[in-house]
């Protein structure tokens, strides 16, 4: 007899600071993991760049602990999380736009990612192919974005980059989902569910 092992679920869920977007995946996996007693995994974005960021990761560390949750604290390479994660595992990886400003301003040789062409590509696309590998290894991944603002263009080459580079990703992962949720004052505004585009 063979076994069918079945993707995972993938939902991409954006917002504005302060929109609820996290606390939302956050109960939305423990609820999940509590049915089907599965892992709580956590993939923290963050990097502790200085005193204040440090205590911020501590405090959301412990925070995490109290309700199950292991947490991984994002490698240089996004793809070096995939040993840790199983089958049966409620993943939640917070944030993309996070891990987009890391990447765009590590050094390579002098020059920073964003400054190199080709190099934000190379990222992006290994980015993309670990995402569907941990949708394909664990039980439900969700990805938390922040949302990209409408503003004016902006006088400076690598903001306009950046920008663009979070609308392009955005656009990317909302194709891959199954569900595509933005969050505004703590609701959930569902735009794709289960594969399928919201009708309006």
């Amino acid at each position: 007899m063979v076994v069918q092992i079945m993707s995972g679920k993938l939902t991409f869920i954006s917002g504005g600071v302060r929109s609820g977007k996290s606390a939302y995946a956050e109960a939305m996996l423990v609820k999940e993991a509590i049915t089907a007693k599965g892992r709580l995994i956590y993939i923290a974005s963050g990097r502790p760049v200085d005193n204040e960021m440090k205590k911020r990761i501590e405090k959301h560390q412990q925070d995490r602990a109290e309700q199950a949750w292991t947490t991984i604290e994002q490698p240089a390479n996004l793809f070096e999380t995939l040993p840790f994660i199983h089958q049966n595992d409620f993943v939640l990886w917070d944030c993309l736009t996070t891990w987009l400003a890391n990447e765009l301003y590590t050094e390579h040789n002098g020059k920073f990612c964003i400054q190199m062409g080709g190099c934000m590509e190379k990222k992006a696309k290994q980015m993309l192919e670990t995402v569907d590998e941990i949708r394909k290894n664990s039980a439900h991944l969700i990805i938390v974005s922040n949302e990209v603002l409408d503003e004016f263009p902006s006088a400076y080459d690598e903001t306009r980059k950046y920008s663009e580079w979070i609308g392009n990703l955005h656009q990317k992962l909302v194709a891959l989902s199954d569900d595509a949720i933005e969050m505004d004052c703590g609701l959930p505004q569902y735009w794709k569910c289960e594969g399928k585009v919201a009708v309006r």
